[in-house]
């Protein structure tokens, strides 16, 4: 049995949305075993923050402003992050936004166009620019986050749980495309408790969770890594193309919320 199944030494990570929830937790958690790590998000000093608590790990962090949903903006961050390091092994396509409306036919073209350039329309780039250079080169993971809502969709989450689902429909496609060098999963998480859960009745959210969430709570943000770990490195040699729920238990119960 190896005993470095988990170590990153050496290897470079690029996370969309990396500088807070479950980004910035799987950030910290690739520096603390040994993986370089490169930063995005729309809001640049937030990223420099989170690049400061990386580096203090003793490894190299780069932070970039990037909005997923503008290709320019992505192949600027490609350009940058390979110039800064010369190679990505690890790319975690995480930036994602499910924004709250009154009621579907009040749904604008531009809000349903943002959920669907910023949750699919990205990382479909992303992984595309990325893969092709990992293909030339070592090779790869490709990690996407989608959400239980894409096998569960829930009431008002319309144009969000669409694009989830075509993120996991992705990943198995680009499993194929860039197999065997590069391996494209999904982890798809169920209700965390980050910053969006404040907008949550956390108290019928509490009760829901009781009933119908074997674990009986949401997650915390730092319950995302052991998949994550996983993913980027030697312990999954073998899995790709896996969509990997990470919700409690819950599979998704649109009831929950």
């Amino acid at each position: 049995m190896r005993k470095d199944l988990f170590d990153l030494q050496g290897k470079v990570a690029l996370i969309t949305g990396g500088s807070r929830g479950l980004g910035r937790q799987m950030a910290l958690a690739f520096a603390e075993h040994g993986a370089h790590v490169a930063i995005a998000s729309r809001k640049l000093e937030q990223c420099q923050i989170t690049a400061r608590e990386i580096e203090a790990k003793g490894v190299q962090a780069f932070a970039q402003a990037c909005h997923v949903a503008k290709w320019n903006e992505i192949e600027s961050l490609v350009e940058a992050v390979y110039a800064r390091f010369g190679r990505v092994d690890i790319l975690v396509n995480n930036a994602g936004l499910s924004p709250l409306y009154p009621a579907l036919d009040e749904i604008s073209e531009e809000l349903f166009d943002k959920v669907i350039g910023i949750n699919l329309k990205g990382p479909f780039r992303l992984s595309a620019l990325v893969a092709k250079r990992m293909m030339a080169g070592d090779g790869g993971s490709i990690i996407n986050i989608s959400s239980t809502a894409a096998v569960t969709p829930s009431p008002m989450s319309e144009p969000y749980c669409s694009a989830k689902a075509g993120l996991n429909a992705l990943t198995r496609s680009m499993a194929y495309a860039y197999g065997p060098k590069v391996r494209v999963n999904c982890i798809m998480p169920g209700p965390f408790l980050t910053d969006i859960s404040k907008a949550w009745d956390m108290e019928a959210f509490t009760a829901g969770a009781k009933e119908r969430i074997p674990l009986q709570r949401g997650g915390q943000p730092h319950e995302i890594v052991g998949a994550a770990l996983y993913l980027a490195g030697a312990a999954s040699s073998y899995t790709t193309g896996a969509i990997i729920p990470v919700d409690g238990g819950s599979q998704g119960n649109p009831r929950v919320l």
